[in-house]
């Protein structure tokens, strides 16, 4: 843009100021902001074209001229660490900001695991809750926006957050904890701004440019222009699905009858038994997709009947409305959050007490989500909720018929429009990135894409070899116990290569996931990692190792395969005192097996006595390698990885 006239004077006393054009201010410059230390800092806005704006900050003035764009833009010289501070804008009207600090900034971004909240992992780190009291460390949430046409001048909404003990619910937990470990070290102010959509794309991330030469993305955007295709697919698009609209589905039996079945005047006939938690074509109602009941009694003492409780049900496919005597205790219309509903005082009773929950599922296995926690808390006393209940259908849905659908949210540059390109003026510290599980399904293309993401981003910013901090996506999926392709370990290869670009760090997470939920609840495992490579990467902690083991080399040495690692640190070692376990190995027809695996110094020797002329070796190659064990003494994971695909 260009900018008539910048004028910069220092000015200890102000006088009186005229009136000029009306200023609008971007969603990120407000009250709480954070702007970035030691280096020009951009503040912009917009007012009538070829109008004074007048800045005053930190004993400064700053007037510039609005260019005939309407934009006006200012950057701030380099400051050092402080705050609070206050700005005052002039121009037709009058702006005051307030409890402005200078730290470090970093934008977080990404699909669910970036955004899950930490009201999400309160329980596991109950103490994370109660003590949060770092007004320094700031979140600014950018609500969900999408554009696959136009670039969006400024953000949909969002405010600046302290961690308080409020505040701290709305931080996505990855990023507190990585913003945490910063802050406690390097005792600057920390600004989050996080820009995360769940179930997301990373071609949604890019902009056109930088998805330019790279198909299918490029020849979709195309079609954007196209009025026609426009057409086609809005008039496909299909409204969100209410799980709770029975007018849509048909007739639930279980709310259709003269007594509904969670009345506890209902009696209950014709209910099987099914044990909980598990799904329900596992437990002889095959391929339904519909409503099913269940149901359990419990006897309680007479001092319950106070008390109020806390009711936790795991986690559902796919959604679900729960009773407790009769009384609606909560409901979720998807499978992912955990279901933790409070059972007001009262509620229960002395003696029998009936539980039911009403399941509704669109599609896979429908129930109740293995090896997650099923109970009740009633003061200091919990009762296991596990085991034998009953269950009995209530609708079965004819099969739909599938309607391709268009979600702007989910195509090339849909997010980048209005979620990322809004924010490219703000000066930041560097950029953390948590996303790939929307594409393990193409995980071959992950690489190539997430490499043009961070070229992308760094030419969008303006600001050379911006640091670029991203995770490794986690265990996931049932274990399997022989040597196997695996879409989520061709993904972590993507994300591997990414090193190759300069200023790049990648927090190895293998150990943090769990086999039957795709949102982990180790964000602290998580959080620590990525800040453990960002002080490599963007604080130039020369002595700090970044991240776990990265395969570097292999060596062929008779019948054994010698592999050689960066970032070994002290030394390689088991996590669990084990022999090391998940590598395999293979000869020129590439079927692997397991392999035998050591230590020896700073390499690991892999044979099988059954391949004689190894080539190629393999390790955590697998969606849920369980059991992978190579780290090094700093307790840092190896990254996954193959020799038999070209580096």
């Amino acid at each position: 843009m260009k900018l008539v006239k910048i004028l910069v004077c220092i000015c200890g006393v102000f006088g009186m100021i005229p009136a000029y054009g009306k200023i609008r201010l971007p969603q990120l410059v407000a009250d709480g902001m954070v702007l970035q230390r030691n280096t020009s800092v951009n503040i912009w806005g917009w007012a009538d074209a070829d109008e004074k704006v007048t800045i005053r900050f930190q004993n400064r003035v700053y007037t510039i001229v609005t260019g005939k764009d309407s934009v006006w833009k200012v950057a701030l010289p380099p400051m050092k660490v402080g705050g609070p501070y206050v700005m005052d804008l002039t121009a037709r009207n009058h702006i005051i900001l307030h409890d402005i600090l200078v730290g470090d900034v970093w934008f977080c971004s990404g699909q669910s695991n970036m955004v899950l909240p930490m009201e999400r992992v309160k329980e596991k780190y109950p103490n994370e809750i109660v003590t949060a009291n770092y007004p320094m460390i700031r979140n600014f949430f950018v609500p969900t926006a999408a554009d696959v046409n136009r670039l969006q001048q400024d953000l949909p909404g969002g405010k600046w957050i302290k961690a308080d003990v409020k505040g701290i619910l709305s931080f996505g937990a990855s990023s507190w904890f990585f913003a945490k470990v910063l802050y406690q070290k390097y005792h600057v102010p920390i600004g989050i701004i996080n820009a995360s959509v769940g179930g997301t794309p990373i071609e949604a991330w890019i902009s056109r440019e930088g998805l330019k030469g790279i198909e299918p993305f490029d020849k979709r955007i195309a079609q954007f222009g196209e009025p026609a295709f426009m057409d086609s697919v809005n008039r496909k698009h299909s409204p969100p699905v209410d799980p709770f609209n029975t007018t849509v589905y048909g007739m639930d039996k279980g709310l259709s009858e003269i007594r509904p079945w969670f009345d506890t005047a209902y009696v209950p006939h014709h209910w099987h038994h099914f044990w909980l938690p598990g799904y329900w074509d596992d437990q002889g109602i095959k391929d339904l997709h519909g409503v099913v009941w269940f149901r359990k009694e419990i006897d309680f003492p007479a001092s319950v009947s106070w008390k109020p409780a806390k009711l936790f049900l795991g986690r559902i496919v796919d959604a679900d409305q729960t009773y407790v005597n009769g009384r609606l205790v909560g409901s979720i219309s998807y499978q992912y959050p955990p279901r933790r509903y409070t059972v007001s005082a009262g509620t229960l009773k002395p003696g029998k007490n009936i539980i039911v929950v009403r399941v509704i599922n669109f599609a896979g296995k429908g129930g109740f989500v293995p090896d997650k926690s099923y109970r009740l808390e009633i003061g200091n006393d919990t009762i296991d909720l596990r085991g034998d209940w009953q269950y009995k259908v209530g609708e079965a849905f004819e099969p739909a018929e599938t309607v391709n659908t268009f979600s702007a949210q989910n195509e090339p540059g849909g997010l980048f429009n209005t979620m990322v390109a809004p924010v490219t003026p703000y000066t930041i510290k560097g950029i953390v990135w948590y996303q790939g599980e929307s594409n393990t399904s193409r995980a071959a293309a992950y690489g190539k894409l997430l490499k043009a993401l961070i070229v992308d981003w760094r030419k969008s910013w303006n600001a050379g070899n911006i640091p670029f901090i991203f995770a490794q996506l986690p265990n996931f999926n049932e274990v399997r116990y022989l040597p196997t392709e695996s879409e989520w370990a061709q993904l972590r290869e993507g994300q591997l290569h990414a090193l190759s670009l300069p200023k790049t760090g990648m927090a190895v997470t293998l150990d943090a996931g769990e086999w039957n939920d795709i949102h982990p609840l180790d964000k602290k495992t998580v959080g620590n990692r990525l800040a453990l490579a960002a002080e490599h990467v963007a604080y130039g902690e020369t002595d700090v190792v970044p991240s776990g083991p990265i395969y570097k080399l292999a060596k062929i040495e008779g019948n054994k395969i010698e592999l050689t690692f960066e970032n070994v640190g002290g030394g390689l070692i088991t996590n669990d005192g084990d022999e090391l376990a998940q590598f395999a190995i293979a000869g020129a027809d590439k079927k692997f097996v397991w392999a035998q695996a050591t230590i020896e110094g700073d390499k690991v020797l892999v044979w099988n006595d059954k391949v004689p002329m190894p080539l190629y070796v393999r390790y955590a190659w697998a969606d849920n390698p369980e059991g992978a064990n190579l780290y090094n003494k700093e307790g840092l994971p190896a990254s996954p990885f193959r020799t038999d695909k070209p580096q």
